[in-house]
């Protein structure tokens, strides 16, 4: 897909008048969506907009957010959680929000539910992020809440076709880019890896960063590095993050005989910092809307070997900013890691390369900037809309 195609769908705006937005995540996780919802909410009021953000009061989010916005705590069991939908409707309420930004499927019903809790004609538009390269749910209620989306802001334009075969129509989505904070990534220590992790000064350490999750494919990953191996064998790889398989990983790794070889790290708060000590990022995605992972060692200056899957190849330009594979292919992941392992060169005019675009394409100040065009244009039809069907009384 071309850069042209890339633009297709996407709205370039101002911040605009300043508005109120409510954001809603329900996760307790702190993955790259977390991060993405943080940096929009404290991106908008650096730009004089006033947000309130629903999460999890136990969650990773809710924490880091504390003391940085408005907060609202409201922990989601279900997506039919009606008395989480009672208890956002009075926020709705009270608050008066110009616009709901759903954040996660979750949220997405509890926007929905709220939102007709609130029984008033001028309700505010949802727009919903849209951040996983699946298709939406077949069945009655999903399709019934998918319709009450007012806009999808799609990390990557895979995602947005994606909505589109669906029968979502086209003018509702708009493909925004995720971004990364580029002074944060700056800003972060660099984490000497040999010392912290007990490895041989000098190997080579391949990382990924990711949750222990079907979808990010690491199963693949550990059966590339038996073959990487054969080649290096003095490499070492980091895989950081939690998740449902890391008990599964953890006996691939041991039946491959690769103890010496790979650590899972478990979740880490200083992923950055690992990150910005690799030799190279790998990323084995089966499934992935766009991969803030990759947005991270891009701007870090870090080579990337990828797959292709989902919005990947629109963040990762091949044989450019590093190289890709096809999903589910050991044998390619390997091949690339050797390849890029063995031409320092090669690998370092990767992560320039990387680096630069990460600046001109991927910034969170662009993507917030982004979101909030959106917020205005969708703010405008509503509430024409809505003028039409309740014209003001002479």
């Amino acid at each position: 897909m071309g850069d042209e195609e890339h633009q297709a769908g996407r709205l370039t705006a101002g911040t605009g008048s300043p508005m109120f937005s409510v954001h809603i995540d329900t996760a307790l996780s702190w993955r790259g969506g977390q991060n993405q919802v943080l940096l929009t909410v404290l991106g908008l009021r650096t730009r004089g907009h006033r947000t309130v953000l629903v999460a999890h009061p136990d969650g990773e989010l809710y924490r880091r957010a504390s003391g940085k916005t408005d907060l609202f705590p409201l922990a989601v069991k279900t997506e039919m959680d009606l008395r989480a939908a009672w208890h956002l409707s009075r926020l709705f309420k009270s608050r008066k929000p110009d616009v709901i930004h759903a954040h996660d499927a979750h949220s997405i019903a509890i926007a929905v539910l709220a939102r007709a809790l609130t029984r008033h004609a001028n309700a505010p538009p949802i727009v919903a992020s849209r951040r996983v390269d699946f298709h939406v749910g077949r069945n009655a209620f999903s399709r019934l809440k998918y319709r009450q989306v007012d806009q999808f802001l799609c990390a990557s334009c895979a995602i947005r076709d994606m909505l589109i075969s669906d029968g979502v129509p086209t003018e509702r989505t708009t493909v925004v880019h995720e971004g990364v904070d580029l002074a944060q990534v700056n800003g972060a220590p660099t984490l000497d890896l040999h010392r912290e992790f007990g490895q041989p000064v000098g190997a080579p350490i391949v990382g990924n960063v990711a949750a222990l999750a079907p979808h990010k494919g690491q199963h693949y990953l550990i059966e590339s590095i038996a073959l990487v191996l054969r080649e290096v064998p003095d490499a070492r790889f980091l895989i950081v993050g939690a998740g449902e398989l890391k008990d599964t990983l953890t006996r691939q790794i041991q039946r491959l005989h690769l103890d010496n070889h790979v650590i899972l790290t478990g979740f880490r708060t200083d992923a950055l910092s690992i990150l910005k000590g690799l030799d190279l990022f790998v990323m084995s995605s089966v499934t992935e809307g766009l991969c803030t992972s990759i947005l991270d060692a891009m701007a870090a200056g870090k080579a990337v070997v990828a797959t292709r899957a989902g919005g990947i190849p629109e963040s990762v330009i091949d044989d450019h900013t590093g190289l890709l594979v096809p999903v589910r292919d050991a044998a390619g992941l390997a091949h690339a890691i050797v390849t890029l392992l063995k031409d320092e060169a090669r690998r370092r005019a990767f992560g320039i390369a990387g680096h630069n675009r990460a600046q001109e394409v991927f910034s969170a100040d662009r993507m917030v900037d982004e979101t909030a065009g959106v917020y205005a244009a969708r703010v405008d039809t509503t509430r024409a809309r809505d003028n039409d069907r309740h014209p003001a009384t002479p």
